[in-house]
């Protein structure tokens, strides 16, 4: 781990600076893409990586991001009761014009255009998470009350319920 030196992850560091949280963003020399691997370089549980993952609204057009916890499945009749639209697939195109982000590295910050935003309920039962800060080797770690003042966004349960077998 050494302090962030890509000019996308720096960017991020400022934008936490100019909203107040001052928090270390940090570069990793192995990938940070998914949950896995950024818990694996951390040296924390999968479960307190905030990962971004991004839809289309199918009504706005607009970037759905959920931030939610690493270990969870995003439901997507959730998130979609959540905003109030169906949701559609991002593909990678659609996530970088959106997000400014390349897929394993959208920041929870940062947008260049408008976007919703929803933050996994199942954050705030840890003391610290960490997000992807615009590459995918670059993190920084804040509170969940934190992610909610720089983000702006409501909580809600988006975690999909494991099925029973039969």
């Amino acid at each position: 781990m050494k302090p962030a030196q890509h000019p996308t992850a720096l960017r991020t560091a400022q934008l936490l600076r100019d909203a107040g949280i001052d928090v270390a963003v940090v570069e990793f020399e192995q990938t940070t893409r998914t949950s896995a691997e950024a818990a694996a370089a951390i040296g924390c549980t999968v479960a307190e990586i905030a990962k971004s993952v991004v839809f289309r609204g199918r009504d706005s057009g607009l970037a759905i991001v959920v931030v939610a916890s690493g270990a969870n499945r995003v439901d997507e009749a959730r998130v979609a009761a959540a905003v109030g639209e169906p949701l559609a697939r991002a593909d990678a195109d659609f996530v970088r014009s959106a997000t400014g982000y390349a897929i394993g590295g959208v920041a929870p910050i940062g947008y260049p255009g408008t976007v919703k935003l929803v933050l996994d309920e199942d954050l705030r039962r840890f003391e610290t998470v960490w997000a992807a800060a615009g590459t995918p080797f670059s993190v920084f770690a804040l509170t969940p009350a934190q992610l909610q003042e720089v983000t702006a966004a409501m909580w809600a349960t988006v975690r999909q319920e494991a099925r029973a077998r039969s």
